[in-house]
Order: structure tokens, then C-alpha cells, then sequence
């Protein structure tokens, strides 16, 4: 997972997009269901080319990687060598159960704020999104349950012990599965 949320950290960097938190959906039913991952990985500033508008970042098992930072990445020369920049990554999947074809009340939704310019480079993108699925399988033991896309593709998603409501899901339930997605990124003094 923590390379997953790098590959994200450079892509974010390439494009140069950041946003803010997104605010809840008022009027939308409780979840049946919430599974939550945040994930945080800090990498030290090794080297900068402001001319190139690249990093070299030194990550935590001690590998190096450098990346080109999109022109819309505001605040790029207040970066410095040692500084250390923190990603965050937050992946949440809501599960409702409702009635058989019924529409998902959302379809996708994306937000990106970055900080003021004079300081250093920071932001969060959030992006949200749902999808029709049918239970295809659950096990309690395991704390598993197993869905059925809209295309016919399974995925299986681990719940947390502190998920309310999960002995309530049934296989051949219909759900949708509101998902969000966040990243946040910072630049901080070494």
C-alpha cells in the first residue's frame, strides 16, 4: 500500500493538484457499513532542480526517487534540500444497502485546494465516487466481505473491527459503495 500511495504522491506531483476535505453528504442514508485505511509516508528532500522543476526524494527504506513537479504546483522555490515532505493517504469505502435497482445517489465528485503562494508547497485532492455492487460473499470470521461490480468483476475488501453494522450484511444484498479517495501533502522545514 505504501507504494501505491507514492505512485499517487508522484502523480499528484506531476500534475500539480492538491485539495480540501469534502464536506458530508447531507441527507444521505447511514452507511450499513465503513472501511477506512490511512496510510503516511514521510521522504526527505535529497536534491532540487528548479530550472527542471524536479525532486529527488530519499523514501523510507532508503531508495531514491526523483520526480518533475507540474508548473501548477505553486510555491516550488521555497522548497529546500532536507525539507521533509509527509503524504497522506486515505482510502474509505461506504457501503449502503438499499433496494434492488436503485441509483446511486452520487456519481463522482473531485475537489483540490494547494496552499498560498509564499509558502511552503502543500494541498489535498479528495475524490469521491459510487458504484452499484451486489454481496457476493461475507465471512465473519475473516471479517470479509466479497462484491459484485456492475462489469462483473470481484473485489474483496477487509472490514475493521470497529465497522457498526457488519452482521447485518447478507450475501445477495444489493449495495453501493460510496468510496473516497484523499491524498494530502505537505512540505515541511527539515
Amino acid at each position: 500500500m505504501k507504494r501505491g500511495a507514492l505512485l499517487v504522491l508522484a502523480i499528484l506531483l506531476v500534475a500539480g493538484t492538491a485539495i480540501p476535505a469534502m464536506a458530508a453528504d447531507k441527507g444521505a442514508q447511514a452507511p450499513g457499513l465503513v472501511i477506512t485505511e490511512v496510510v503516511t509516508v514521510t521522504a526527505k528532500v535529497q536534491d532540487i532542480d528548479l530550472q527542471k522543476r524536479s525532486l529527488t526524494l530519499l523514501l523510507p527504506e532508503g531508495r531514491a526517487m526523483t520526480v518533475k513537479v507540474g508548473d501548477s504546483v505553486q510555491n516550488f522555490d521555497q522548497i529546500q534540500k532536507g525539507d521533509r515532505l509527509v503524504a497522506k493517504y486515505c482510502d474509505s469505502v461506504a457501503l449502503f444497502l438499499r433496494k434492488s435497482r436503485a441509483k446511486p445517489e452520487m456519481d463522482e465528485v473531485t475537489m483540490a485546494e494547494v496552499a498560498p503562494r509564499g509558502q511552503k508547497p502543500a494541498g489535498m485532492v479528495v475524490n469521491t465516487f459510487e458504484i452499484s455492487a451486489k454481496v457476493e460473499a461475507v465471512s465473519y470470521k475473516k471479517r470479509t466481505v466479497t462484491l459484485k461490480g456492475p462489469e462483473g468483476n470481484l473485489v474483496t475488501l477487509k472490514v475493521h473491527k470497529t465497522a457498526k453494522n457488519f452482521d447485518k450484511v447478507r450475501r445477495g444484498d444489493d449495495v453501493v459503495a460510496r468510496i473516497t479517495e484523499a491524498l494530502a501533502i505537505s512540505v515541511q522545514k527539515q
